[in-house]
């Protein structure tokens, strides 16, 4: 019957009969409850229900309350807040639990009696009656004492609540009303979790299955679960390590302190250790996926820019974690960074676990991953990775399944610095990205094309192989020192929708037999992979993930190395005449760009420090007075300035000749590998 439409004797009865109607799932928990009860003599004297909030204890402890009284126990029931709790209190309010009758205590919200739970568990409940039966609930779970204690060992047993299966939590939505269309919308933003899918029932109702328009949560659901289940925090600091953990996958003392240096990384830490819904991993800390999503979107509709900043930052925080290894950085990297870039896309699997790792090609390979290409393509195209097995084994990067060994999906990643007439001939894709660079921005000296020709899985995407093969591709673009060009091949846009965001404009669509590829093309002789990441926006801003689907206009200046080297000359000779400064061609190149500032300062600057560099090095020291004395310092000719350095003419055109050439060269290595590159050398 309704409890709407049924009489009842009490507000209180009806409550109950309403609450009853809409319970769902727990049936685990109820069948232990009724043994428990059955068999109180010989089970468990005391359940600790714990979970995070919103995860339904209330609820089940007034299921279990229920199911006492029908079996014929008395029900005490505790879950005032009464602070501070005193013994005497509670004692008070547990006082029918000393009857000759059997009875149930519920105490739900324990943490409001933490101050007592040494005299809880030392003194109140060693006194209670034979055949008494006590259930306790709190966020969190009892402490060592009773975990370590022998003699609670037999007596006390914790039920860790968690979310709702999928199943019930259909249910639980059709218990409230909510039409199956907009299910799937719901369940994406809440998951199994009760109180969220409660709140967003709410916030749902009064749709009609026929209303087909997106539903996302209302921003006073999102603020009613985050006031439920985190409540007041300690201080602007603490806000902020919250919103960090909502934003990356997991969250450690290290990222604390690289990105809010201000703090005391530690003691943030401990305190997110200690929060009910943070769970840990080996990576760290994450919180429960409705909190995180909870606080992600509030932060993003509350405070955009601030939003932002903090994207930006972790975006320059794992971009140079991965770079500073000295080989190549870690798949733990490279995954938080996927994380930022593709999280909520649906195109990333965010496994736990990983039962697969990347291998070179070995002998016997050849025949599985023929097979992996046709699945994925067709013959034409297989004969071409059969091509290039033959051609450029060391090329590919092959995922293996730990266990058996065997190919599960590979990617084939060609370095070039020339067209090759044969490799066109046989791969027409090679062929149309070589046209491409060629007809926008041709390689210059000591540059590279790196294409990503073949990327190819068993399993459809999401999957663990997918993004191990992401990762390859990050890798890629986060070492692409002197890489001018990164082109991504993609044998099905849907499936390997995620790779166009390396792509700055439409797709190039290729034919190879009876099916078309798209290119995707990415020029970095114009922006630096910083830059770029930087401007992927997660996706709860305007600017989504996805990259623009258009050629962006040209940041840099890209200029030939004959061009560069007249341009260095040009600039020095112009050292004291800021109007030539300012119309030399290096003024928009990269090198002096990237400097930032005015640009005949930044335009000096660039000169002074790469010059200044020649002074470092002992063998280049004679090179060095030559440079300075004829450009910085401003001798009226080359004469004079031979005369003040003390050397005949010749050895003079000697030095200086040779310091231009290594001032070119050097400012020509900043140039295509940026700052950090040219430390190094």
């Amino acid at each position: 019957m309704n409890p709407r439409t049924r009489p009842f004797t009490s507000l209180g009865e009806r409550l109950r009969a309403a609450r009853h109607q809409s319970f769902v799932g727990r049936s685990a928990e109820l069948a232990l409850f009724r043994t428990a009860l059955r068999h109180a003599a010989d089970s468990f004297a005391v359940q600790f229900v714990t979970g995070p909030g919103g995860v339904g204890k209330s609820a089940l402890l007034r299921r279990f309350a229920d199911e006492a009284a029908a079996a014929g126990w008395i029900v005490v029931e505790i879950g005032e807040h009464r602070p501070p709790p005193s013994p005497e209190a509670f004692e008070a309010d547990a006082i029918k639990m000393f009857t000759d009758e059997p009875a149930v205590l519920f105490v739900d919200d324990f943490e409001t009696y933490r101050p007592l739970e040494g005299w809880l568990r030392d003194r109140f409940l060693p006194r209670l009656p034979a055949r008494s039966f006590v259930v306790l609930a709190g966020r969190r779970p009892p402490g060592a004492l009773w975990l370590s204690d022998p003699g609670w060992e037999d007596v006390l047993q914790v039920i860790t609540l968690g979310d709702l299966p999928r199943d019930d939590a259909v249910a639980l939505l059709t218990a409230r009303g909510v039409p199956a269309v907009r299910h799937p919308a719901v369940l994406s933003f809440a998951g199994g979790h009760p109180l969220a899918l409660s709140l967003a029932a709410s916030a749902v109702g009064g749709m009609t299955d026929g209303e087909e328009a997106p539903w996302t949560p209302p921003h006073d659901v999102i603020g009613a679960l985050l006031t439920r289940l985190v409540g007041q925090v300690p201080s602007p600091l603490h806000r902020q390590a919250l919103e960090v953990s909502a934003h990356v996958r997991t969250t450690t003392e290290g990222l604390l302190r690289a990105v809010l240096p201000e703090a005391d990384a530690g003691a943030l830490f401990d305190w997110l250790r200690r929060l009910s819904f943070m769970t840990s991993v080996p990576s760290g800390l994450h919180p429960h996926d409705v909190v995180r999503e909870a606080l992600d979107a509030d932060l993003a509709w509350r405070d955009p820019e601030r939003y932002q900043d903090m994207h930006r930052r972790l975006i320059r925080h794992y971009v140079g974690e991965a770079r500073a290894c000295a080989d190549s950085p870690s798949f733990a990297q490279l995954e938080a960074l996927m994380y930022l870039l593709w999280h909520g896309s649906g195109l990333f699997g965010d496994q736990d676990e990983y039962d697969f790792h990347e291998d070179a090609v070995r002998a016997g390979d050849r025949r599985a991953l023929l097979d992996i290409a046709v699945a994925n393509t067709d013959d034409e195209t297989a004969a071409i990775v059969d091509f290039w097995l033959e051609r450029r084994p060391e090329a590919f990067s092959v995922y293996r399944s730990s266990d058996s060994g065997e190919p599960a999906g590979f990617v084939l990643t060609l370095r070039l610095t020339e067209p090759d007439a044969e490799e066109d001939a046989v791969d027409p894709v090679v062929a149309e990205a070589w046209s491409y660079v060629r007809r926008v921005s041709p390689l210059r000296e000591g540059e590279h094309l790196v294409l990503a020709r073949f990327m190819l899985a068993r399993e459809e995407f999401p999957s663990p192989v997918s993004d191990l093969i992401a990762a390859r591709l990050v890798t890629m673009a986060i070492q692409a020192e002197g890489v001018a060009w990164t082109c991504m091949v993609v044998s099905d846009p849907e499936r390997w929708e995620r790779f166009a965001i390396f792509g700055e404009q439409d797709p190039l669509m290729v034919r190879v037999g009876d099916r078309l590829f798209a290119l995707f093309c990415r020029n970095w002789q114009e922006t630096r992979l910083d830059t770029w990441l930087e401007q992927l926006m997660p996706r709860r801003t305007p600017a989504a993930w996805r990259a623009p689907r258009r050629r962006a206009a040209r940041t840099y200046a890209v200029l030939s190395r004959a061009e560069f080297d007249a341009a260095v000359r040009g600039a020095l000779r112009s050292w004291n005449r800021p109007a030539a400064l300012a119309d030399n061609p290096l003024v928009p190149a990269r090198v002096v760009a990237e400097a930032g500032g005015e640009p005949v300062d930044a335009l000096r600057s660039v000169l002074h420090e790469t010059v200044e560099r020649l002074a470092d090095d002992p063998r280049d020291a004679k090179l060095y007075r030559a440079v300075t004395m004829t450009f910085l310092q401003n001798a009226p000719t080359q004469q004079a300035a031979a005369e003040r350095l003390g050397l005949p003419f010749s050895t003079y055109r000697r030095h200086l000749t040779r310091g231009l050439e290594r001032v070119c060269d050097l400012l020509w290595q900043r140039e295509l590998l940026g700052a950090r590159g040219t430390e190094a050398s």
